[in-house]
């Protein structure tokens, strides 16, 4: 699976603002190390391998997740779409075990394995019977540092990946679109790349630049591995040394998020095609993150798109479904988990008859309503108390913990960011938010995209 769409990888329950809150329903941390609730974990090996174990014991099944701190934005200029092409190389093979082999042992063992790239991260994860951790724990540290690459595996697989764009992108119409509106609100962001490539750059891509990329960020010193399911720590520590802790770790590099210019204008994108059936309208702000821009907002803006687009009680669905009735469903998104800059976005699909110039009016006047009378204390705490539970529901099963915990310590968080978030987003008051909506809603720094049926005769 890979990010095709937007920003983020499908396969994560994406919103990353989400994801990350729902550890802190999972444990109260006293320290990155140890959690005071349900026996979180975290340790590291002596090659720098970062290992969280995870014990849940509803079932005797255990998920293991290793999360390489690299993903698409890492792709040097020019060779768009490496990661996620080195992503689907990295089923191809090593000397022990042949093509095909990693997928068929594991499907023999009745277990399951598949892999995302996000701008930020490459995830490969498996699910098997608690006797198989030893096994995929052999076959994932294997081709950490034993994969092989030849013309042979790769041609055909740029082939494949190809065609995944063609299906994925250029034959959707929508992520089409959502594509050349990120594309024009990160000038010169790192961001702007798509996660699959551009199509004329994934023609070129070839067995050197997937060994370059593979060599320049595939080592246990910039992994996390976390197992979740019916294990316990020492168990999952004496396999992990005995595993991972001979592979040897090896220099990496600086971590570059290229930011763009000032924004001088705003952005106006309008597209028409024969395959849309309802107008739809699309605004995204240049935003900060937990790790880029003026992050001490992003707490503060994760609340406000709730106030804005969570929901049946958000005023965007209040106002432009119900009352108005102009407006067929409405969203905001704001993902905090970046190690770039962010966007914060509102989505709006319009009602059959209504012309998009009244819906974006309608949009504005929401918008400005924020920024000029602000929020209502009652209002915020209803919205946090909605996230809060959320959280409650997304600490189910083995991935979701664990696609938590990957996405904060690949960016540079603590387990105790982590478990903070609640407490966090509980503190966020009116004004905080208030100025969170002027410091991020200002017009030159968004990108207003209009997508309409294309009516042929």
């Amino acid at each position: 699976m890979t990010d095709l769409t937007g920003r983020r990888a499908t396969g994560h329950p994406r919103l990353v603002s989400g994801l990350l809150l729902a550890l802190s329903s999972l444990a109260t941390l006293a320290s990155p190390a140890t959690a005071q609730r349900f026996g979180a974990e975290s340790f590291a090996l002596a090659n720098g391998l970062q290992v969280v174990v995870l014990p849940k014991h509803q079932a005797p099944a255990v998920t293991q997740m290793v999360w390489y701190k690299t993903g698409a934005a890492d792709d040097p200029r020019g060779k768009s779409g490496i990661a996620h092409f080195l992503e689907h190389l990295m089923f191809k093979g090593t000397k022990a075990n042949p093509p095909g082999a990693f997928t068929a042992l594991i499907a023999q063992s009745g277990g399951r394995d598949n892999a995302f790239t996000s701008q930020d991260v490459t995830v490969y994860h498996e699910t098997v019977a608690k006797d198989r951790l030893e096994m995929v724990m052999r076959l994932e540290a294997d081709r950490m540092t034993g994969l092989q690459i030849s013309d042979e595996v790769l041609l055909p697989e740029r082939e494949v990946i190809l065609e995944e764009r063609r299906m994925r992108i250029d034959n959707d119409p929508t992520a089409l679109f959502r594509e050349q509106l990120t594309a024009n609100l990160f000038l010169n962001d790192s961001y702007r790349i798509p996660t699959i490539g551009w199509e004329h750059e994934m023609r070129t891509l070839n067995t050197e630049d997937a060994l370059a990329a593979y060599r320049k960020w595939y080592a246990p010193n910039n992994a996390v591995l976390i197992v979740s399911g019916d294990v316990e720590t020492a168990e999952v520590r004496a396999l992990a040394e005995r595993i991972y802790g001979p592979l040897e770790a090896r220099r990496i590099p600086e971590r570059l998020r290229l930011e763009g210019p000032p924004h001088r204008a705003a952005v106006r994108l309008e597209m028409k095609h024969p395959r849309i059936t309802q107008a739809s309208w699309r605004r995204a702000y240049i935003a900060p993150s937990y790790r880029a821009g003026a992050t001490g907002h992003a707490y503060a803006l994760q609340v406000l798109a709730e106030i804005l687009g969570g929901g049946s009680e958000s005023r965007l669905y209040q106002s432009l479904v119900l009352k108005q009735g102009i407006a067929l469903s409405v969203s905001a998104d704001y993902a905090p988990s970046e190690l770039g800059l962010s966007s914060f976005g509102v989505y709006a699909s319009a009602k059959p008859g209504v012309a998009i110039p009244d819906l974006e009016a309608a949009i504005d006047a929401e918008l400005r309503r924020v920024l000029q009378q602000g929020v209502e204390p009652d209002e915020v705490k209803r919205a946090e108390a909605r996230m809060q539970a959320a959280a409650i529901y997304a600490s189910d099963g083995h991935s979701g913990p664990a696609n938590i915990i990957g996405t904060a310590l690949s960016i540079g968080q603590s387990l105790d960011d982590v478990a903070a978030w609640p407490d966090r987003i509980g503190a966020v008051t009116p004004a905080e938010i208030e100025a969170a909506a002027r410091a991020v809603l200002v017009e030159r720094n968004s990108a207003t995209g209009i997508l309409l049926p294309e009516h042929t005769s």
